[in-house]
């Protein structure tokens, strides 16, 4: 949940030289196979920060597949904004605890769709070496 705070650059830089050096060891076809599978699965950290910055409501992490934490966030704003008329004060209060658990969010997507992207590649990576993907068109 808090991906945001505990998430480090030098770590997630460090991950990437690892996987970069496993592609390598994949012969021409596997690799190129693996790029444009690869391609797919990347996301744009600009089009997450967008989405978070625009609507809080959680399709941010719609964006990055994480289904439950964007319903949670979803349902928090949209209940937030029904006590806004019911219950201001709590409707207030509902909004900026949303608002104070994305606002780290907002400010380090770039590194938190780096490690997505990282991980995405991983998993397609391992799905390589293990000989569960083949060539495909």
């Amino acid at each position: 949940m808090f991906e945001a705070l505990r998430l480090r650059q030098s770590e997630v830089k460090a991950a990437e030289g690892n996987l970069r050096t496993a592609i390598r060891k994949l012969d021409d076809e596997k690799r190129a196979a693996f790029f444009e599978l690869y391609h797919k699965k990347l996301k744009d950290p600009d089009t997450y920060a967008v989405l978070n910055w625009l609507f809080l409501t959680g399709l941010h992490h719609f964006y990055l597949g994480k289904l439950v934490r964007g319903t949670i966030n979803l349902v928090l704003m949209i209940w937030g904004f029904i006590l806004l008329f019911n219950g201001p004060g709590w409707g207030i209060l509902v909004i900026l605890a949303v608002l104070l658990v994305e606002i780290p969010v907002l400010f380090r997507s770039q590194i938190i769709v780096q490690h997505h992207n990282l991980a995405a590649g991983e998993r397609l990576l391992k799905e390589f070496t293990s000989g569960h993907i083949g060539h495909r068109k």
